[in-house]
């Protein structure tokens, strides 16, 4: 037994599969070896304590044959070694991870968020953003780069996830992002034209109007002219 415990924990280290079967080759004699002849001694002096004698009758046959015995006998034995060993590793790992300190969680970047297109994940900073709007079971983000990502969801849910980033509802089906704003033009309906700093306009709704009125500090506010009084 100690010669295939030594030979288990030998081959479960990390070797070359021609390395094993070495070892295990090396075992499997050793083991027989030393069974055959241990076996054959405690006959003799069996029968010699009863006053007969025993008679191995050794020959090649006769080694083959045993030889196939402990063949099976040492598998069956190694197997078993082999799956305490492995139960015994298990135990020592689960031990070892109760003492090691919890691994802080993966904390996202500052200031970045994820959209899902499709199957795909996509990192993005809510300062390229500089619209969002509804687009049926969908929503639509328009970057700064030109590029527009449709993700799954609603215009309120993204309302409450973007609001402290300065993106806030403009019209019913639009969101801006105010911190992207540079100008602003008033009509005399009482909506709103944005204008980017990218050079593109979106338009906002009467109702939300309050939502920009903070940008007379940073922007350029503009009002549309009154139409001149029809002289006819």
């Amino acid at each position: 037994m100690p010669i295939l415990v030594l030979a288990v924990r030998r081959m479960r280290q990390p070797r070359g599969l021609a390395i094993r079967i070495g070892i295990a080759a090396v075992a499997l004699l050793g083991f027989s070896a030393l069974h055959i002849t241990g076996m054959v001694w405690v006959r003799k002096l069996a029968l010699w304590l009863a006053g007969s004698a025993y008679d191995f009758h050794f020959s090649l046959a006769v080694i083959l044959y045993e030889f196939r015995k402990d063949a099976v006998t040492a598998s069956l034995l190694g197997a078993t070694l082999w799956l305490i060993e492995s139960r015994r590793e298990l135990r020592k790992a689960a031990r070892a991870a109760m003492f090691m300190p919890a691994a802080p969680l993966e904390q996202p970047p500052p200031g970045l968020i994820w959209l899902r297109d499709g199957a795909s994940r996509i990192r993005v900073a809510p300062r390229d953003i500089l619209w969002v709007a509804s687009a049926g079971n969908y929503i639509e983000y328009s970057l700064a780069d030109g590029t527009r990502r449709l993700i799954r969801g609603t215009l309120a849910a993204t309302e409450n996830d973007l609001a402290r980033f300065a993106i806030v509802r403009v019209h019913r089906t639009r969101l801006a992002n105010l911190d992207r704003v540079r100008g602003v033009e008033f009509k005399p309906s009482g909506d709103f034209e944005l204008t980017f700093d990218t050079g593109q306009t979106l338009g906002g709704s009467r109702r939300y109007r309050p939502a920009v009125a903070s940008l007379g500090d940073r922007t350029a506010l503009c009002e549309s002219p009154p139409k001149a009084p029809d002289s006819r």
